[in-house]
């Protein structure tokens, strides 16, 4: 398995934000610090405007250098449109390691999911996986599908790919919660699945099994994953009920569908988060 990282993206910091540099660099002394799966690393490449703008209007990468926080959860740092455009490059790189058919997870910030065509919003900026998933329409695949398993509605990537031919949406989220978003599914091509504050884990494992049901009848070609470990139980920002077991379960899950994915790294906030991505990146292989 590829680790896409970069040292760097932890670079920035606001005081008391919960999306904070921890989250990456806990993550990678974990993963160095196993003897359990064998991974290879590597720094994500440059990503130019054209792959942005696939997903994005122009007046995004401008509004990346105006310097003025972008709402009340997403502030502006100097120098964060280099950051974004480096977490969007990693998607891009992602992508093209799984054409190669080796598993391979972007351990990258900021994330990208609340990022709409027009918005950076929801701490983050541009939308990584739906520039992902754009590419990917672009250059030969010819059925797409995203599965966000976020605790949170990736209201960003919706809006995107919002009837999109060739491409789906699968969002697996608490409902209501932020961003409001994801009560019903909406277009031709987005699928929602609101789970209750407070669920019961088993409703909630049993909804996230029939998106999984739902997408593998899509039939893609690849997927690409918004892997969100917020919907955990200890989580500080939603009322989730998942365990570990849960995020290993989806891993191999989709490793189950026997068609090229990566995964991409959106939320989650606990201290146990280096154990969800260890936990996930193990079902993915297999383990």
């Amino acid at each position: 398995m590829k680790i896409i990282t970069d040292e760097r993206c932890a670079g920035y910091v606001h005081a008391g934000h919960p999306e904070r540099p921890q989250r990456i660099t806990d993550t990678v002394e974990r993963l160095k610090n196993q003897a359990e799966l064998p991974l290879t690393w590597s720094a994500p490449t440059t990503i130019g405007d054209g792959q942005i703008l696939r997903a994005h209007a122009p007046e995004i990468l401008a509004r990346l250098k105006i310097p003025h926080d972008f709402d009340a959860d997403t502030p502006y740092f100097e120098n964060i449109a280099a950051y974004a455009r480096a977490s969007a490059a990693a998607a891009l790189d992602a992508l093209e390691t799984a054409r190669t058919g080796e598993t391979v997870f972007s351990l990258m910030r900021p994330p990208g999911h609340h990022a709409t065509r027009e918005h950076s919003m929801g701490f983050c900026y541009l939308n990584n996986v739906a520039i992902a998933a754009l590419a990917a329409t672009a250059t030969g695949f010819r059925r797409v599908a995203v599965f966000d398993f976020d605790v949170h509605h990736g209201n960003g990537t919706e809006d995107i790919l919002l009837d999109r031919d060739g491409v789906a949406f699968f969002s697996i989220h608490q409902h209501p919660a932020y961003p409001g978003s994801g009560g019903k599914n909406v277009g031709s091509n987005c699928f929602n699945y609101p789970v209750a504050p407070s669920a019961p884990r088993e409703t909630y494992r049993a909804t996230l099994a029939r998106a999984l049901a739902d997408l593998k009848l899509f039939a893609p070609d690849i997927v690409a994953v918004s892997a969100g470990f917020d919907a955990y139980v200890r989580d500080p920002l939603a009322e989730g009920t998942l365990l570990a077991e849960d995020f290993h379960w989806l891993g191999r899950e989709l490793r189950g569908l026997r068609v090229p994915f990566f995964s991409l790294l959106e939320g989650g906030y606990s201290r146990d988060l280096p154990e969800l991505i260890l936990a996930y990146l193990k079902g993915v292989e297999g383990n």
